[in-house]
């Protein structure tokens, strides 16, 4: 997946929340959109972004949806926003 659509994925609280909440363990469509005082539509638009960006991952079983966080993606991201500071992190005016 490409950077911007990562980091667009990433600008809105709503996405931010829900991965949040999946670091602790996979959940279910209904129990993420329980969470939130929008539309479950909204919330599945949100899971379809989050998961476009490869931020997410779904698995089915009976008639639910799980989802849980792709951390291998995160990690790239991490690794890409260490590599902007520098090796050493300090500032290079």
């Amino acid at each position: 997946m490409g950077l911007q659509q990562t980091m667009k994925a990433l600008s809105d609280p709503i996405r931010r929340e829900i991965l949040s909440m999946l670091k602790g363990g996979r959940m279910s469509a209904g129990d993420i959109t329980d969470r939130f005082p929008v539309t479950g539509a909204s919330i599945s638009r949100h899971l379809s972004v989050l998961k476009e960006a490869d931020l997410i991952r779904d698995t089915r079983e009976g008639k639910f949806i799980f989802y849980e966080v792709n951390t291998s993606v995160l990690e790239e991201i991490m690794l890409w926003i260490t590599d902007l500071k520098g090796e050493n992190g300090n500032d290079q005016k």
